[in-house]
């Protein structure tokens, strides 16, 4: 079976972290990708900026950002954001906004693209992360979100089983910015073991040239000496 093309892969959270790995990733391999983000990304892709906490925002982003880069066949949703802290301490609209970008901005642009990606049977992966899998102190917005992330997948992946590939990737911690302007107690410590985001992104691109009618489900993909999991 030979792998399908990549064509042209939306990404949320493209302009850094994973998010920028992947857009590396899928131009490096052939593909063309397009970002949505808060900011624009380095790489030269068509991009829309947008606040994916809006999600009517983001779905009307994802219509004009098919007008500037064509419709897509794939869409990874690696836009996230965390707010640390006791559940007390933090402000619920700081709560919620984490909840609204990690959770409602996957939903409004996975909407969108459905309609697109049924066309050609494209593949959606979602990005969860450990803590989809288990909870950790100080950071119930992120987990709250990542579980309903997952959870959103599963029922999705059901609803478009054959029609839509949806691959709900379970990343643990990676060298990026995400843990930039924390305070030190919620910064990986200096000899944390985290993952390059290029070997994720490796991964999504596996996914997401799975022949039709081959999925990956689930997929788990953290350094080898993490603590995350299990």
């Amino acid at each position: 079976m030979t792998p399908r093309e990549l064509g042209t892969v939306f990404v949320t959270g493209g302009a850094s972290g994973l998010g920028a790995a992947v857009v590396d990733a899928v131009l490096a391999s052939g593909g063309s990708a397009a970002v949505l983000d808060r900011v624009a990304p380095a790489a030269d892709v068509p991009h829309v900026e947008v606040d994916l906490s809006d999600s009517a925002a983001a779905a009307a982003a994802v219509e004009e950002l098919v007008r500037l880069a064509g419709e897509p066949t794939g869409v990874v949703t690696a836009a996230g954001t965390d707010a640390c802290g006791r559940l007390v301490d933090i402000d619920p609209a700081t709560w919620e906004k984490v909840v609204a970008v990690n959770l409602f901005g996957t939903v409004a642009v996975v909407r969108a693209a459905v309609p697109y990606l049924e066309k050609v049977r494209g593949t959606v992966v979602t990005v969860a992360s450990t803590l989809a899998l288990r909870g950790m102190s100080d950071a119930t917005a992120y987990s709250a979100s990542k579980f309903a992330v997952r959870g959103f997948s599963h029922a999705l992946a059901a609803e478009l089983a054959g029609s839509v590939g949806v691959t709900c990737l379970i990343p643990g911690g990676m060298r990026t910015p995400f843990f930039d302007g924390r305070t030190e107690q919620y910064r990986p410590g200096p000899d944390a073991d985290l993952n390059d985001p290029r070997a994720t992104a490796g991964a999504v691109l596996t996914a997401l040239r799975q022949p039709v009618g081959s999925e990956i489900r689930e997929l788990l993909v953290m350094a080898s000496g993490e603590s995350s999991w299990p």
